[in-house]
């Protein structure tokens, strides 16, 4: 008997759909400042977007000797693996900076994180289940809401006037909201530039302490003042002490590519942000922490910061001289004490947000205010940065807004 075999046909397959991204990834969208700088790369624009610090201000000597001690002296430390908590070294010179600054803190008070966004992140990972109430400032800080929207937060509006949160206004919330936590930037904030009186951030304190909530204070501008006195962190008053995180950068005093932060908080807080950190990332860079720590050693940071203040100080004098001739009539504006940001209200029916597309063609750009609004936004604001150029560069830059308003 002959076997024989029938040809088989091959199975036409179609491949299946991959799995669908996380609800929190469709959810949360870009950030409009980003996308903005991306959109004004060009280096004939003259953005005032981004908060950029000034690049040429950085003390890049300062910095590459810092690095080059740490890599002659200790490489094999400096490009290993490093602990979770971060640099000893620098953690004890924030710790005595702060100290000095009028908050008592220990080097194992502190995380060091990539940049105090990481450790916002960290915070809401550590803190935040989906459906929980976060209070922040109307207007805030835009990464910050990208931040809360990834953990699947619910995020409130804090009613605000020129000062910032309005205590009232916040104890009603946090009695009729139950949040877990509220998060301000009290100091120079972002965007509008504004600074908590010592008065508010009290209040802060004590309804934290009343009606039981985390308070997160977000400081990258405190060094950045010009004028007026500096004000006590909120951390600082009594009732807060066992409630509230603070975080820093060194962003804004050395340079914003190290991407080094830090934040202090209560120990059990701390150890489970550290365990989140650890999911994350493992550590921050061991080389950059060691540097940093080398330069707080070596250099003069004080006085690298007096250089850094009295230029900015001359650029927001130099977008305030302008902003008469340059803004429509009825346009209004603040004047801080420090920070990157000035606030701009234009008159009743403008639209920032088609403005820019406007100056942009005229090789000018900066940011509209809508994006920042948890609550309701207000279509004729926006923000000017003015740190990263000259004042002759300011003011060619306020020529070409003028322009765009035609």
């Amino acid at each position: 008997m002959t076997e024989t075999t029938t040809p088989t046909t091959a199975r036409a397959t179609v491949p299946a759909t991959v799995p669908a991204l996380a609800a929190r990834a469709t959810g949360v969208g870009a950030s409009p400042v980003r996308e903005i700088l991306a959109l004004t790369a060009r280096p004939e624009v003259i953005s005032f977007a981004g908060g950029l610090p000034a690049p040429e201000l950085f003390d890049a000597a300062g910095l590459r000797a810092a690095y080059d001690a740490v890599l002659r002296e200790a490489p094999r430390q400096a490009l290993q693996y490093s602990t979770t908590e971060g640099d000893p070294s620098l953690r004890a010179a924030v710790a005595a900076r702060l100290a000095a600054r009028g908050l008592p803190t220990d080097a194992d008070d502190l995380l060091v994180t990539g940049g105090s966004q990481q450790g916002l992140s960290l915070l809401a990972t550590a803190l935040l289940e989906p459906g929980d109430t976060v209070l922040v400032e109307d207007p805030t800080y835009l990464a910050a809401l990208q931040v809360f929207g990834f953990t699947g937060a619910r995020v409130v509006a804090v009613p605000t006037d020129d000062d910032g949160v309005l205590p009232e206004a916040l104890d009603a919330l946090v009695a009729a909201e139950r949040p877990k936590l509220l998060y301000l930037i009290p100091t120079f904030q972002n965007p509008t530039g504004r600074t908590l009186p010592a008065e508010r951030r009290a209040a802060v304190a004590e309804i934290a302490a009343r009606r039981g909530l985390w308070v997160v204070e977000d400081d990258p501008y405190g060094e950045l003042r010009y004028s007026g006195e500096p004000v006590p962190w909120i951390s600082s008053y009594p009732g807060a002490e066992d409630r509230t995180v603070l975080l820093g950068s060194f962003s804004k005093i050395m340079a914003p590519g190290l991407r080094l932060g830090w934040l202090r908080a209560p120990g059990a807080l701390r150890r489970a942000c550290v365990i989140a950190k650890q999911a994350a990332d493992l550590h921050t860079s061991t080389v950059d922490q060691a540097a940093a720590a080398r330069y707080f050693a070596d250099a003069d940071l004080d006085a690298h910061l007096a250089t850094v203040r009295a230029a900015y100080r001359d650029r927001r004098d130099a977008l305030l001289a302008g902003f008469p001739a340059a803004l429509p009539a009825g346009s209004d504006w603040n004047r801080p004490d420090g920070g990157m940001f000035l606030w701009v209200r234009l008159p009743a029916g403008h639209d920032a947000t088609a403005l820019l597309r406007t100056a942009v063609t005229h090789d000018v750009a900066f940011v509209p205010g809508a994006p920042f609004f948890a609550g309701d936004p207000d279509p004729a604001t926006l923000r000017m940065s003015f740190v990263t150029h000259t004042p002759d560069e300011i003011a060619e830059g306020l020529r070409r807004l003028t322009r765009s308003f035609g």
